[in-house]
């Protein structure tokens, strides 16, 4: 009998334990860059680069942010919509709606990695029982297989139930963009073909910690339209969730702080890490928007590096005081 004392193993067991591990090593680094290569565009040429249009609504002074007290995210999400003079305001009927919530991760929806189902499904609701959307989409690129991230989030079935469409990413639907003025986003593979033939985009995600750009909101969310291998970008994380809004114009952004992740983000993984705020963030403005989640972190504006970088690019404004955000409470 072989004796489990490390000691004791010959040279021949040692050296095949370490081929072992390397192998298992070199696969998990291959299915790794195969997962974010897999929806990448291939054989593309300067001349296929699109641009994304302006998703905007007409700007209204005195209602450009909302800001809503409560536990219930639908009647939290519909008030503070309704003091920005209501999805009408946003959506025309006959128009075609896509929604980007934050699907990153193959986790359950209560611990708050990724966007509520009941709330997504909720303003599908909305875009289409008040706005008199002719088709409303959903869709995200996540960082594990999409399909798994969509069930088990719940977020397609619940989408489906209100009639929307969910689109799951394959690798036609990318096409390469350039940002003008970019350093990052050049020549880079969007998720292009759900944007294509809509009228309006609205972003949801939640409030959380992120390990390396401290807290990921709305701005962050649209890193979801990427294709390639955009773990890169992690080294100029600033940066590129600058240029990722200034890429998008959406209609209308929401940013779930009913339960924030507080810790252990952007994955985190328990219940223990997550903070009642029970408040509902919704606006025109993504930078303001984003500067006020902060402070259900506990950080300024200050102390995220890419809303100053968006700021001067105009996307919008760090000081959201000085929008008089339009406040209330629901179910008190």
């Amino acid at each position: 009998m072989t004796s489990s004392n490390p000691e004791n193993i010959s040279r021949r067991e040692f050296i095949s334990r370490a081929f072992k591990a390397g192998a298992s090593v070199a696969a998990v680094s291959a299915a790794a860059y195969w997962a974010y290569d897999a929806r990448v565009p291939r054989g593309t040429e300067a001349g296929d680069l699109v641009t994304l249009k302006d998703y905007s609504a007409p700007k209204v002074e005195g209602q450009v942010m909302s800001v809503v007290k409560g536990a219930d995210r639908s009647a939290a999400v519909n008030k503070a919509i309704d003091l920005l003079g209501g999805i009408h305001r946003f959506v025309k009927p006959g128009q075609r709606v896509l929604i980007k919530p934050n699907v990153a991760f193959a986790s359950a929806p209560g611990v708050g990695a990724t966007a509520d189902p009941a709330l997504v499904a909720e303003v599908v609701k909305l875009c289409y029982k008040s706005g008199q959307a002719r088709e409303v989409f959903v869709t995200d690129n996540p960082i594990n297989d999409p399909e798994s991230c969509f069930t088990y989030t719940g977020i397609a079935k619940a989408c489906e139930a209100e009639g929307a469409k969910v689109v799951l990413p394959r690798e036609s639907y990318f096409k390469p963009t350039t940002l003008e003025g970019g350093r990052l986003i050049r020549d880079w593979p969007v998720l292009y073909e759900p944007l294509a033939g809509v009228d309006r985009v609205i972003g949801i995600a939640p409030v959380k910690d992120h390990a390396r750009s401290r807290a990921s909101m709305t701005m962050k969310n649209w890193y979801g339209l990427l294709g390639g291998r955009r773990n890169l970008f992690h080294q100029d994380i600033n940066t590129i969730i600058a240029e990722l809004a200034a890429m998008m114009r959406p209609t209308l952004v929401i940013l779930d702080g009913t339960m924030v992740m507080m810790r252990n983000g952007p994955t985190g993984g328990s219940v223990a890490d997550l903070e009642r705020r029970d408040t509902m963030i919704v606006s025109t403005d993504q930078v303001a928007a984003d500067a006020f989640g902060a402070t259900l972190l506990g950080l300024s504006a200050a102390e995220l590096p890419y809303l100053q970088k968006a700021q001067d690019a105009g996307c919008g404004t760090c000081d959201f005081s000085s929008l008089k955000p339009l406040m209330a409470e629901v179910g008190r």
